[in-house]
């Protein structure tokens, strides 16, 4: 624990300006991003008696070791660059919200030659529009299924597209009027974009002039007596209508806006949003996070529309923002969304009449979030908890192992050895910092070998990344600019390393780090036979219980790095096979060429096999088993490569990617 008074800056130091600022570690993690009008008089807070803190911040100040900040021209760029810098850090004393569930969206992929209408989930993609977010995807469906009848849009993933354009027949949507197949050629990719468009305008809430237009087409139809025109754009305009009507009207004046209701406690808080275009209620999603740091309610609905509006486009912000209780900068946080949108918008809270009834809706959602979220994580914390603690005591750690690294060793008969890092933080996967390593020093089934050799390069990132992230500058730049202080992606130790296997991989992994002076980081491995687990030097292992959260933690991290590893070989396996000789065999597909591979073990092996053993493979006939050895044959070696000014073979210097 740090005293703060170790890294207060001198009085004078601080400006008097518009700023962000960051608190770091020990390790030069940054743990707290902030913002200020003035930089001197919000520092200034931090370092008061820890008695008169927030305990909350209290915590905070005596985690961190050092203080740095920048100083900024306006509150509204030092709101955009304390969002930049959270989404960045992922600092753990700032507020993070978290979606309550996974929510779909209706996208319309305006990145691609013809656009395809889809569900999608997870992080937005750039140029592709999206509509939501939804309850369930079964809505979505149902939606786009009434609107295909007048937006015949491509729904098909691209495997279909290219297989109707290869055989030059459209799917079935195509034949009933629901595709406008441009894979056939029906419409030109000019046509099909218009429709994309006309699609999305009408999901963006613009409908009333459609309905209009295909109305006043019915009565043209039925005046030149083409009844069975008008019959069919009748139904097209009875489709768009209950499509409407699956979103009910809550707001009368056709209102585009979003209302951002707030359900909290001393620990947590849960976010609601609706989003209403056109009157519609088009869209709902939730957010809960833990109150890691000392906020109001004014500071959650900051955060809020930093996260709500921070990475979408312009578009997607409405010109009416309804929240239950404005930011302490409030202008600043106007004028941010006014330049996100590209005209004003209205940030405020509602006082009467139907926004104020729907935001008590939107209220009571929050409230109802809430406490689900708490009935399913009051479980969760606890088991994690106690987990850690079982760990802890069963390693004999000083205390429990916040973060846990594990590496796995993962080839094919020697061929193709990778291996994996996972990271856990408080008993939660961080998959963000999973790395994974190419591993070409020599060849052969040597894991223990491997270990020594992946550990090493780890901790000698670590080292090296501490040793170049600098002390701390009162003028916030450190001693490297190209880094403007951030640490990399190796800067962080763990508290307990978990290797995959037993007592010879965890010797290895040892000796790894006794070799670099690391003494302060804690090594197990966890073998797979019978899951007991092995520490440096002892030759009984320890045995948890079965029933034991801390050994299911463990089990669930070493399960995670095989995983990974599993995956990367695999990867790595399928390029070695797509750029072999064996693609030139007519006839031999991906899974003969994997089982050759998987016989064999390499192509260099299967090169100085006999037709015979070929045969042996299950699936391979004779007939095959000849073009294999012929294409072999006729295929070369690669040439080694040589050294222009030299003239010497240049050999593999064993380093691997991270």
């Amino acid at each position: 624990m740090a005293d703060p008074s170790s890294y207060r800056p001198k009085p004078g130091q601080i400006p008097d300006s518009p700023g962000v600022y960051r608190f770091r570690d020990e390790h030069r993690r940054v743990i707290y991003v902030g913002k200020a009008k003035s930089l001197r008089q919000r520092l200034a807070n931090y370092f008061q008696p820890l008695t008169s803190l927030h305990p909350r911040t209290a915590t905070m100040v005596t985690t961190a070791a050092s203080v740095e900040w920048t100083v900024v021209s306006t509150e509204v760029e030092a709101l955009q660059l304390e969002y930049s810098w959270i989404k960045e850090y992922d600092p753990r004393f700032n507020v993070k919200y978290r979606d309550d569930k996974s929510y779909p969206y209706l996208a319309v992929t305006m990145n691609e030659e013809f656009p395809r209408v889809q569900v999608m989930r997870g992080h937005k993609k750039k140029g592709v529009r999206y509509f939501g977010p939804y309850a369930h995807a079964w809505a979505i469906r149902e939606t786009v299924d009434l609107m295909l009848r007048v937006f015949p849009v491509r729904t098909c993933s691209a495997g279909v597209f290219r297989n109707a354009a290869s055989a030059g027949r459209p799917c079935l949507l195509g034949y009933i009027g629901k595709c406008s197949a441009p894979c056939v050629g029906r419409v030109t990719p000019e046509e099909h974009r218009e429709l994309a468009e006309e699609f999305s305008d009408f999901m963006a809430g613009r409908t009333g002039t459609y309905i209009r237009r295909l109305e006043k087409q019915m009565m043209l139809a039925a005046e030149d007596m083409e009844y069975e025109k008008a019959g069919r754009l009748r139904d097209d305009i009875g489709a768009l209508r209950r499509a409407m009507e699956k979103s009910a009207v809550v707001l009368a004046d056709a209102t585009d806006a979003d209302l951002i209701a707030l359900a909290e406690d001393e620990l947590e808080a849960a976010v609601q949003i609706f989003h209403v275009r056109g009157g519609r209620v088009r869209g709902q999603r939730g957010w809960v996070t833990d109150k890691v740091e000392a906020v109001d309610s004014a500071g959650l609905v900051e955060h809020a529309l930093q996260q709500l509006y921070g990475e979408e486009s312009g578009d997607a912000v409405p010109k009416e923002v309804l929240v239950p209780a404005l930011p302490d900068d409030t202008d600043a946080v106007t004028a941010w969304l006014s330049g996100r949108r590209g005209s004003n918008v209205s940030l405020r809270i509602p006082q009467r009449g139907d926004k104020k009834d729907l935001m008590e809706t939107v209220a009571r959602n929050a409230q109802q979030a809430l406490v689900l979220h708490k009935t399913k994580r009051a479980s969760d914390l606890t088991t994690r908890s106690r987990a850690l603690e079982e760990i802890a005591d069963a390693l004999d750690l000083d205390s429990a192992p916040l973060r846990i690294e594990c590496f796995d060793i993962s080839h094919l008969q020697g061929e193709d050895v990778v291996a994996s890092m996972v990271v856990f933080e408080d008993g939660l996967p961080r998959k963000s910092e999973y790395r994974r390593f190419q591993i070409k020093g020599f060849e052969g089934q040597d894991d223990v070998r491997s270990m020594h050799e992946v550990i090493g390069r780890r901790f000698r990132r670590y080292l090296a990344e501490k040793e170049k992230t600098g002390e701390w500058d009162p003028e916030g730049v450190v001693e490297d600019p190209e880094e403007s202080g951030r640490p990399r992606r190796f800067a962080y130790p763990p508290q307990l390393v978990v290797v995959d296997g037993g007592q010879p991989q965890v010797a290895a992994a040892r000796r790894a780090l006794d070799e670099l002076g690391i003494d302060d980081i804690a090594v197990c491995g966890l073998a797979k036979r019978l899951e007991e687990v092995w520490l440096p030097g002892d030759d009984d292992p320890v045995v948890l219980p079965r029933s034991s959260e801390g050994l299911y933690l463990l089990q669930r991290v070493r399960d995670t790095a095989h995983d990974f590893a599993i995956r990367y070989q695999r990867s790595k396996r399928t390029k070695r096979i797509r750029t072999s000789p064996l693609d030139v065999v007519p006839g031999l597909g991906d899974t003969r060429k994997r089982a050759l591979i998987k016989h064999f073990g390499s192509v260099k092996r299967l090169r100085q096999a006999t037709i015979e053993q070929i045969c042996e493979v299950p699936g391979m006939g004779r007939k095959t088993a000849e073009a294999v050895v012929v294409a072999l044959a006729q295929a070369a070696p690669a040439a080694p490569a040589v050294n222009t000014a030299t003239g010497e073979i240049m050999e593999d210097d064993g380093g691997g990617t991270a």
